[in-house]
């Protein structure tokens, strides 16, 4: 079994500077009765089917698969119901960690997240001096989320500052 244990941050400081050779990423969520998490994602120019289990903490177990980006795209198209997030990821390194810048545009426009992947859940993470609230734990920041409600300041006062009206 694969695990994922990542922590997720607001991001509250202008971050541009470190924002260099982005990733633009496209992802949509297919409808699950369960409580996994179904995802494809157009990354470059590569595509990726991930399945994703129910947090508990920082850590949630997953697998992933690569697939040819033109059925990811179809996919997303056809099989999503408009469950989508687009997204510029730029990869920042700090204390000795790899951090995951999110840009959001679309519907989540504003919006800044960074998360960082971890090799066990009480690793100590150094903070940048540019994120903020920890949003590991808050569902309304998952991706998942976003894509079905994106981010408005008016409904989500903790990030009023990064997300579009």
């Amino acid at each position: 079994m694969a695990v994922e244990i990542e922590r997720r941050f607001l991001v509250d400081r202008d971050v541009s500077r470190l924002c260099r050779d982005g990733e633009r990423i496209i992802q949509g969520y297919l409808p699950t009765t369960g409580q996994q998490t179904v995802r494809v994602r157009v990354a470059g120019a590569q595509g990726y089917l991930t399945i994703k289990g129910k947090r508990q903490g920082c850590c949630r177990e997953e697998h992933e698969w690569e697939i040819s980006p033109t059925l990811a795209t179809e996919v997303i198209r056809h099989s999503c119901d408009g469950r989508v997030i687009e997204k510029i990821r730029y990869r920042v390194r700090h204390a000795g960690l790899i951090w995951e810048i999110d840009v959001f545009e679309g519907a989540n426009a504003g919006l800044v997240i960074a998360e960082v992947e971890l090799e066990s859940p009480d690793q100590p993470v150094p903070l940048p001096d540019w994120v903020g609230l920890e949003v590991t734990s808050d569902h309304r920041f998952s991706n998942s989320t976003l894509s079905r409600t994106p981010c408005h300041p008016h409904h989500q006062p903790a990030a009023q500052a990064f997300c579009a009206a």
